[in-house]
């Protein structure tokens, strides 16, 4: 591509101007979307992209005369040469260009075409000569060791047609041709209109910057104003046309356009009935250029009206119920259509009834079912009364039935004698049915006797059925739990992990969010002002002052440890006072880790002295202390690294793995209980039928506005899933497969059901769900008859009106209806309201689906706890060895003598207080990352275990104890030995020394020096400090504080309350 920019200078720039002025104008195109050039010797050889997906080829002599121009490469459709081009590096006879989603690799020599030394030389190319060793046309390196003739050097020769235009009335005029817009791929049977055209021998056509002309010959010329020829092949974009008269000279002219090749993306409907003359629906792109439609062997007309359909032909050409190929002829090539037709029998009328609604008189007419899908412009009705007809207007049109209605104009119509029914080329009569009231006198007596023989047997058989009929219900009872028990165990036994083990780039939250969410869970404004942005208006050179005169008083340990002693003793000052106090000294010391570290040490060491912690197993159990949670802030600093580079993998797996196994199987989706779960809360035990089927979808998504759909996704899914689900599922497959999620969310989009040549949308509530008393039932894909292996479309949710009916639970934002969709929402009432609904359940059933959901996660939690309690590299992170080595300090210092009291403290400062909070809240380290209140509970239960594993009592475990505590039982053992382990090696482990911890204490804080507002952090702590100002004195007092310790306090303050008087006023 460097050769370019010299061409571009060689052509435009002269040396001294002062205007960049062109030297010469080689061409002139209208759609010219890139350009590359190279040097060959003396000559400029220049290609050139066009936004109608050409590349062309055009030579430029030295004095820049140009040749004629080549096309090297032509797309069938409209696709645009992107910008930018690039020469093969290794082969510089290819160029690669870039059309939309496809990068292509093309010759940019023709030496191939040339047989004779006489067409070589003549072919204007540079790239391309002759070598006599081999007698070929080629290119230079192709020719070793022997003489290369290239081109000559003299000027261009264009051979260009001369159109006579000239008033010569003897001479053949052009007046108009038509079509004169056709496919690159030509057309037959075109028509030329004019004068003297009995002249013409034969037609030239020359395209735009091109030397070859195009003959063809004269099909029809018996008319002298009229003359029927085939438009031959051309490249895309306009060429001359004129026509030849037996002296060889070309008269006249007229323009042709050629575009892009016709396509054909599919057929509505893909059906037709027997007699044919059905209305096809052909959808494409370009069909204005096609000339006939052929099904099979048979050539239709396509008839263009806004839209372009043809006519089917009658059954006794083809076959029943056999696929028959459709496609379009355009010039002498026949382009296919994706879709085929198939034929079925013609719609069959049975009978029809009439009923007066109003002045009208509406009119069904009954009809077998059939795969016609049969719309209200196929069919015409006419009513017939007293020899009159009469227009039956369609109104609706079901599976069994026709529904249409003559309006009432005509008051003398009351009745119906004879229905004429056309479907296309089919027609039927039906004739009014006989009176029926004899039939139904007579079936009333049959029925009357039936019914008292009957009433008679019942009465006699009355105790013998009805003890039947609880052996029968017994019997079902115990073969469903038979079957439910067995099928537990049969999953139990061939649970494999087949979940995902590899998630591509994982979506760490960056540090300072991530902080923030552990310094302020609950967010808020509080949460955002700590955060610089960058966009924000800077503030006043005074506020900065008295912040750095604040920041200065707050970095004296003594003025410090009295401010965090002093509102620690104040009656009302809250746990969450002290949790945001501690997290503002987090913010505004950020910068200063060493020092904070050194605070931290002190308050504990008061902490540890205090008389309330007589019982050291209590100390650091809560966060009931500013000094706790700034461990916990502390902490989450320290670890942070170690947490993205060992602990966040496993994590991140976990939770996908826990999410996919969840959807596995059916989830109820209104209640969100699932069958797959670790959390008895949770199990979905209580649905009446768990009869459901898993399914492959192939999912297409909608890329473009005219119909074009992606390459198809498999989604794997199950009958009873709900068409929300579905659409989770979807965006769940296609994240996982492409490493990003979809570009829209799951609000935004619709999904339809391809069945029969026609898409059907899905809905989650519709017009079509079933109610049940009060309570609406949620369509399922078994709802809608989705079969396996079925195509769903996805495409953007239309916008709907404003009185739009609901399609989804969640519009429901009241929950003012009931709705079932696994759990019946009136289980728990009486049975005899809706008998058919109820089914006997028993939740012991079911609970070895915990354990086989324990089995196909357990080895990402193993792998998880294991990067937690791991060695990498057999060393500890060094803020955990540091910590453990000062807790180790303390108890010496102390003398606590008992063991388990250190293995306490270390389990309530690391695990209880940092990882347990990861593990509960993958939301705090991942982004995009929902927590649902489902995936919350089993999160719980793997916390609740990892909890277990740093205990040293051993928990006694009955049949009664809780399912979360007997999950893993048999696991928590072998975790603790492991911990066991782990805290020793921690202990073995060399110590740190202080500077080396300081120096890694810093580097934390450069890491991140500029991304906490710690202005807005000492604002937020003066206001406790304003607050709370003598209780601050009097602790200062107490510890003989320095006079100028003070001063400074007080300096802090009128600084404060000058700002804002200045700000009132």
């Amino acid at each position: 591509m460097c050769h370019f920019f010299e061409v571009i200078f060689f052509l435009f720039l002269k040396k001294g101007d002062a205007v960049l002025t062109p030297r010469a104008v080689v061409l002139k195109h209208s759609s010219m979307t890139s350009v590359a050039a190279e040097k060959k010797g003396s000559w400029i050889v220049i290609y050139i992209g066009t936004r109608n997906g050409q590349l062309m080829k055009m030579v430029l002599e030295k004095e820049l005369r140009s040749s004629c121009v080549t096309v090297l490469y032509r797309s069938d459709d409209d696709r645009m040469v992107f910008p930018r081009m690039q020469f093969d590096q290794v082969d510089h006879k290819h160029i690669y260009i870039a059309l939309r989603n496809q990068i292509k690799r093309i010759a940019v020599t023709c030496s191939d075409l040339y047989k004779t030394l006489r067409d070589c030389r003549a072919s204007q190319d540079p790239l391309c000569g002759w070598c006599v060793s081999t007698s070929m046309c080629s290119t230079s390196d192709e020719c070793s060791n022997s003489s290369w003739i290239s081109i000559p050097e003299d000027s261009f020769q264009k051979n260009l047609t001369t159109f006579h235009t000239g008033v010569n009335s003897t001479m053949p005029e052009i007046s108009s041709l038509q079509p004169s817009l056709v496919s690159f791929q030509g057309r037959n049977n075109a028509v030329i209109k004019g004068k003297n055209l009995r002249l013409v021998k034969r037609i030239h056509f020359q395209g735009f910057m091109e030397c070859a002309v195009t003959e063809t010959k004269v099909l029809d010329g018996s008319s002298d104003t009229l003359l029927k020829f085939n438009i031959p092949k051309g490249n895309k974009g306009n060429a001359k046309v004129c026509v030849v008269t037996a002296d060889g000279q070309c008269h006249s002219s007229a323009t042709i356009t050629y575009g892009s090749a016709a396509t054909c993306t599919r057929l509505q409907p893909t059906v037709s009935w027997a007699s044919g003359r059905r209305k096809i629906q052909v959808i494409g792109e370009n069909l204005a250029y096609v000339e006939t439609v052929h099904v099979a062997s048979d050539a239709k007309t396509l008839i263009s009206n806004k839209t372009f359909w043809f006519q089917t032909s009658s059954l006794s050409k083809y076959k029943e119920n056999v696929p028959f190929s459709v496609s379009l002829r355009v010039g002498n090539l026949n382009v296919s259509c994706a879709d085929k037709l198939i034929y079925h029998p013609d719609p069959e009328f049975t009978t029809f009834s009439y009923s007066n609604v109003e002045k009208d008189l509406l009119v069904t007419i009954q009809k077998t079912e059939d795969k016609l899908n049969i719309s209200t412009e196929d069919i015409n009705v006419q009513g017939w009364f007293k020899g009159n007809p009469h227009v039956c207007h369609i109104q609706e049109i079901k599976s069994t039935a026709v529904i249409c209605k003559i309006f009432g104009g005509n008051k003398d119509v009351t009745s119906v004698d004879l229905l004429k029914v056309e479907v296309g080329e089919f027609k039927a009569e039906l004739v009014k049915n006989t009176p029926v009231y004899i039939y139904i006198l007579v079936a009333l007596i049959i029925l009357i006797l039936i019914g008292s023989l009957v009433g008679v047997l019942i009465h006699r058989k009355s105790q013998r059925k009805m003890s039947e009929r609880m052996n029968e219900r017994l019997e079902v009872l115990e073969c469903e739990i038979r079957s439910e028990i067995r099928q537990g165990f049969v999953d139990l036994q061939t649970e494999n992990s087949d979940l995902i083990q590899n998630v591509g780039a994982i979506p760490f939250l960056d540090y300072k969010h991530f902080a923030l969410k552990i310094f302020f869970p609950e967010g808020g404004p509080l949460a955002n002002m700590m955060i610089k942005d960058i966009s924000q208006v800077a503030v006043k050179i005074e506020v900065d002052e008295k912040c750095q005169v604040f920041s200065a008083l707050i970095r004296d340990q003594t003025f410090l440890t009295c401010f965090v002693h002093a509102l620690e003793e104040q009656k009302y000052f809250s746990i969450k006072d002290k949790c945001v106090v501690a997290s503002l000294l987090t913010v505004a010391l950020h910068g200063d880790l060493p020092y904070l570290t050194q605070l931290m040490e002190d308050l504990l060491q008061s902490l540890m002295d205090q008389p309330s912690n007589a019982q050291p197993k209590l100390l650091l159990r809560r966060t009931e202390s500013i000094v706790e949670k700034l461990l916990t802030n502390w902490m989450s600093i320290c670890l942070y690294g170690f947490l993205r580079e060992s602990v966040g993998q496993p994590l991140f797996l976990l939770v996908s793995a826990l999410t996919q196994q969840i959807s596995k199987g059916p989830v109820d989706a209104v209640t969100e209980k699932a069958l797959y779960t670790l959390n008895e809360d949770w199990l979905l035990w209580q649905a009446q039928d768990f009869n459901f089927s898993p399914l492959k979808l192939n999912v297409l998504f909608a890329v473009g506005t005219e119909g074009e759909v992606s390459e198809s996704l498999e989604v794997n899914a199950l009958t009873c899933d709900t068409i929300e689900q579905v659409k989770e599922k979807i965006l769940q497959t296609f994240q996982r497969k492409f490493g990003f999620p979809y570009t829209q969310q799951q609000r935004e989009i619709d999904i339809e059901y391809e069945k029969g040549g026609r898409y059907t949308p899905l809905e989650e509530v519709d017009g079509s769900s079933e109610v049940q008393g009060e309570v609406t039932m949620l369509n399922t894909l078994k709802h809608y008859q989705v079969p396996d292996g079925a195509s769903i479309k996805v495409m953007t949710k239309k916008l709907h009106a404003p009185l739009s009916p609901q399609t989804s639970v969640k519009d429901d934002q009241n929950f003012s209806t009931k709705y079932f969709h696994l759990i019946d929402p009136d289980i728990d009432k009486d049975e005899s309201n809706h008998p058919e609904r109820k089914k006997l359940k028993l939740k012991e059933i079911y609970l070895t689906k915990l354990l086989s959901t324990k089995v196909a996660v357990h080895s990402f939690v193993e792998n998880l706890f294991r990067s937690i309690w791991g060695m990498p590299n057999n060393k500890a992170p060094s803020a955990v060895k540091y910590f453990f080595d000062f807790l180790d300090a303390q108890a010496e210092k102390k003398k606590v003598t008992d063991p388990d009291v250190v293995h306490i403290w270390k389990t309530n400062s690391l695990p209880l207080r940092f990882w347990i909070n990861i593990l509960k809240n993958p939301n705090f380290v991942f982004s995009d990352l929902e927590k649902t209140p489902h995936l919350d509970a089993c999160l719980s239960v793997i916390a609740q275990a990892f909890m277990d594993s740093f205990s040293l009592t051993d928990q006694q475990l009955g049949k009664h104890a809780p399912t979360n505590k007997l999950l893993y039982a048999k696991d928590i053992p072998q975790y603790k030995q492991e911990v066991k382990m782990y805290y020793k090696l921690v202990k073995d482990q060399p110590s740190v020394s202080s500077q080396e911890f300081k120096t890694f204490l810093q580097d934390e804080s450069k890491k991140h020096e500029s991304e906490f507002n710690e202005s807005a952090a000492l604002r937020e702590l003066y206001k406790y400090m304003d607050r709370y100002f003598s209780e601050i004195t009097e602790k200062l007092n107490q510890r003989d504080a320095s006079s100028k310790l003070k001063e400074e306090m007080n300096r802090v303050k009128e600084l404060f309350d000058d700002m804002k008087k200045s700000s009132w006023t």
